[in-house]
C-alpha cells in the first residue's frame, strides 16, 4: 500500500496497518497487554514498512529528501547497533583514514544487509571526504 498526506498521521487513521517486528497491531498494545507480559520491547520497535510508510507520506508532501532519509532508515532497521555506530563513528570529519575505510563499510552494509541506500550514501561520503582531505592523516 501506498500512502500519501491524507493518511497522516498513519498511526491515528490506520492503525491496523501499523504492526511492530512480532505482528502486533497497535490495538494489540494495551497497558493490559503489557502488564500481562504479552508485550516486548520488539513490539515497540520500528518496522522498515512503517519507516517506508512514512516515506510515502514525505515525498507526496514535496519533501523527497525526507522521504529519502525515511528510507535510509528503513535500511538500517535491521543492521546491528555495533556496525551503526561503526560507520557513524568513521563517518565522522577526520576519522577514517582512508576512502577504502569507508568503501569497506558501505560494501559490508549493502552485500551483508542489503541496505543499499546507505552504501550509496557512505560511497559518496568517501568521494567528498577525499576531495576536501577530510581523512586521517598519518605523520
Amino acid at each position: 500500500m501506498s500512502y500519501s498526506v491524507r493518511d497522516y498521521p498513519i498511526a491515528e487513521k490506520h492503525p491496523d496497518k501499523v504492526r511492530g517486528a512480532h505482528g502486533k497491531s497497535l490495538n494489540d498494545i494495551t497497558l493490559d497487554a503489557v502488564l500481562a507480559g504479552d508485550v516486548s520491547i520488539e513490539d515497540l520497535r520500528i518496522t522498515p514498512e512503517a519507516l517506508d510508510a512514512q516515506a510515502d507520506v514525505a515525498r507526496d508532501a514535496g519533501r523527497p529528501r525526507l522521504a529519502d532519509n525515511f528510507q535510509r532508515a528503513a535500511e538500517l532497521v535491521a543492521v546491528p547497533q555495533e556496525k551503526i555506530m561503526r560507520a557513524y563513528e568513521l563517518l565522522r570529519p577526520g576519522r577514517a583514514r582512508s576512502k577504502e575505510e569507508l568503501l569497506a563499510v558501505a560494501e559490508d552494509f549493502e552485500t551483508t544487509h542489503g541496505a543499499r541506500r546507505i552504501a550509496g550514501f557512505i560511497r559518496e561520503a568517501a568521494g567528498v571526504y577525499e576531495a576536501r582531505g577530510l581523512f586521517t592523516k598519518r605523520y
